[in-house]
């Protein structure tokens, strides 16, 4: 069995998406879903997440051919992308917002009842409160590591990081929204 046998669909799909649109309509509809979520983690609405994601997946297009599998997985490669896309969008426009509370106030999930409705809101506003204290770093950390569903090894290459490093900030940042959603530090 040689080395490309063990590689990952995702990264043999991306080497062969470079000459083959089909390859990259496929390798598209493989990432799509994690590439929204973590532009929408990123980001005040649902209107600009699509836009950026449009961005990420057009510079993905351009690039693909630069994309080296021996250098390491597809996923580490798309997300890093996808953050300088994100960064250069709110460098261009002068500013670095995130998520603002009024962004998700009133959104829930379809059809819960009046009480259910609350608690969630609630429940989301209270989360969102705690991770607007958060720093820049561990909001970008946890979005990589939880919307964009990346490994601890992925984000410390990303970001130039050690693996510990990261493992540290993921665990301080948790423990940071655990005492200020009043859960405690005990786990």
């Amino acid at each position: 069995m040689n080395a490309d046998e063990n590689a990952p669909v995702s990264d043999k799909l991306a080497v062969r998406a470079a000459n083959d649109p089909a390859a990259f309509g496929a390798l598209f509809d493989c990432f799509y879903g994690r590439v929204f979520n973590y532009a929408r983690y990123r980001c005040d609405d649902d209107d600009t997440a699509d836009d950026l994601t449009a961005r990420i997946f057009e510079r993905v297009l351009t690039n693909i051919r630069q994309y080296a599998p021996e250098k390491g997985p597809f996923a580490p490669w798309l997300f890093a992308l996808a953050r300088n896309v994100i960064n250069d969008h709110y460098r261009a426009a002068h500013r670095f917002r995130w998520l603002t509370l009024e962004a998700l106030r009133g959104v829930s999930a379809p059809e819960p009842g009046p009480e259910a409705a609350l608690l969630a809101c609630e429940d989301e506003r209270e989360l969102l409160t705690a991770l607007a204290g958060l720093d820049a770093r561990e909001r970008d950390i946890l979005g990589l590591k939880f919307a964009a569903r990346l490994t601890n090894r992925e984000i410390a290459r990303n970001l130039g990081l050690r693996e510990g490093h990261v493992g540290v900030i993921v665990y301080r940042a948790l423990g940071k929204l655990r005492m200020a959603l009043g859960k405690g530090g005990g786990g």
